[in-house]
């Protein structure tokens, strides 16, 4: 098989490939090795990845081709995934993109690593992302800012922009993510290629460091639905290790992917059609909502009164999470410690001040600040308030309609630097993905055209549990459409 198709498959092909022994686990793997060694370290490259484990990778690949001589290999055995540098490795630096943890070495691996790795699953390395999941634009990484692959210069998205420029340049077929705030999707919508953030309580989250605990949703940045639907079957299910994960049954996702999306209602949210959008970003959005009508989709305009408010309650939540969670990054048990302390309150004071990069500090102090004695009632429980009322919209609606349709993100990947002096402005690029973190809500990001040549996503979000239904819409939609398929010209 040439190059230019083994690029472009996607992990659905690549497993026939696999099962029908047209190419070996080891083969694969070195393909996508040498693609990560060309196209993402050194000037000018992605610098989409923190750590690559070539040696781990290419002893879980000889192992997974044991496994398909032998026969009864499961459809995911041999395929090779990348992982958000915030799950834990065992035996492997995790890092979540700080300096804090530089020299972290996990002694145990995730739920989600676990299941993934007993699925036969093989590990080409650990993604870049924002400092422990903060930001939207994967500037704000120890280790650097991570490129767009459509144009290098703009930002991937973030705090999953490791996974997703990595995926769209297709050094790896798929990778992991999370989920707090939309940082799964948005850097799926800017990279060009398809992001599913599930359920709260769907996929465990044992082993993935914390950001804000109520928010924190792990996921996957995939090139088609099909895809998802292929690794949510890998890494959903109950874990007893984790106090909100849900025990509930769990469906095959991939069985509903071919039905008709004849008579289903998809509700278009007015808050999310006026004014901020950019003009190019609204004429992708109204092509697609065209496109569903013709499949049989029915349109229904809907009303979600409390959306302005998503994104002042989460910048009061998550940081006010974000502070309690981060309070053991002291300098006493593990990770970045400051030199030469003179006593425990230099240790702590320094080693959080040197560990830690601006943004992230930035956000401790809000937190620290709305959880204080006089400011608790005023911030913190009126967000908690606001939170049950963005909820209660979203409960409404789906009494009405079966799915929410609308953009990802208001504008197309902005230049790097653009908007670091801005934190507000740079906040305000989540305004569309925030609520659905808000109220729990699984959602998609799948790629619906290009303004100014740059990838648009198109959100559908879901009732809860509703992951199925989401990738049945999403899947039609990638039968219809090439979008999913198309390749950064930059790319070799």
């Amino acid at each position: 098989m040439g190059d230019s198709n083994l690029k472009n498959s996607t992990l659905t092909e690549l497993s026939a490939l696999l099962q029908k022994k047209d190419i070996s686990s080891v083969e694969l793997t070195s393909y996508y090795l040498e693609r990560i060694k060309r196209l993402d370290g050194g000037e000018g490259g992605l610098n989409s990845f923190i750590s690559v484990t070539e040696e781990h990778a290419l002893k879980q690949a000889a192992a997974a081709d044991a496994k398909l001589a032998a026969g009864g290999a499961g459809l995911l055995t041999g395929l090779p995934i990348a992982h958000k540098d915030i799950f834990c490795t065992k035996g492997i630096r995790t890092s979540c993109g700080s300096k804090m943890l530089d020299n972290f070495i996990a002694p145990y691996s995730a739920t989600v690593v676990e299941k993934m790795e007993s699925d036969g699953l093989v590990m080409l390395g650990k993604t870049n992302m924002d400092e422990f999941a903060m930001g939207s634009s994967n500037e704000n990484s120890f280790y650097g800012a991570v490129s767009n692959p459509w144009s290098r210069d703009r930002v991937p998205g973030g705090s999953s922009g490791g996974s997703a420029a990595a995926v769209a340049a297709r050094i790896t077929p798929a990778a992991t993510g999370t989920d707090t705030g939309g940082s799964i999707r948005q850097p799926a919508a800017l990279c060009g290629i398809t992001g599913l953030k599930p359920t709260y309580g769907r996929v465990s989250r044992w082993g993935m460091v914390a950001f804000a605990s109520s928010l924190d949703q792990g996921g996957v940045l995939t090139q088609s639905a099909e895809d998802a639907a292929l690794l949510l079957n890998s890494m959903a299910g109950f874990d007893p290790k984790d106090s909100t994960s849900m025990d509930r049954e769990l469906p095959d996702f991939s069985a509903e992917l071919n039905n008709s999306l004849e008579g289903v209602k998809v509700g278009l949210p007015k808050e999310y059609f006026e004014d901020g959008m950019d003009a190019g970003v609204a004429k992708v959005v109204e092509e697609a909502i065209e496109t569903y009508k013709s499949m049989g989709a029915e349109m229904v305009e809907i009303e979600l009164p409390n959306s302005g408010l998503a994104v002042p309650t989460y910048y009061v939540l998550a940081p006010a999470e974000c502070s309690s969670n981060l309070s053991r990054f002291d300098g006493v048990r593990y990770g970045y410690r400051c030199d030469d302390p003179k006593d425990l309150e230099d240790l702590y004071k320094r080693s959080r001040g040197e560990g830690f990069g601006e943004e992230v500090k930035r956000r401790i102090m809000i937190g620290a600040y709305v959880l204080s004695a006089g400011y608790y009632d005023a911030y913190y429980l009126k967000a908690q308030r606001m939170r049950r009322l963005i909820s209660g919209d979203f409960h409404s609606a789906f009494e009405k309609v079966d799915v929410i349709m609308g953009p990802v993100t208001p504008t197309t990947a902005f230049r790097q630097g653009e908007k670091s002096d801005d934190p507000v402005t740079m906040y305000l690029s989540d305004i569309y993905t925030i609520a659905v973190n808000l109220a729990g809500l699984p959602g998609i990001s799948i790629p619906a055209g290009f303004s100014d040549g740059m990838p648009v996503g198109l959100q559908l979000i879901g009732n809860h549990f509703a992951e199925s239904k989401l990738l049945n819409l999403a899947h039609q939609y990638q039968q219809r459409t090439g979008w999913h398929r198309e390749l950064p010209s930059n790319i070799e």
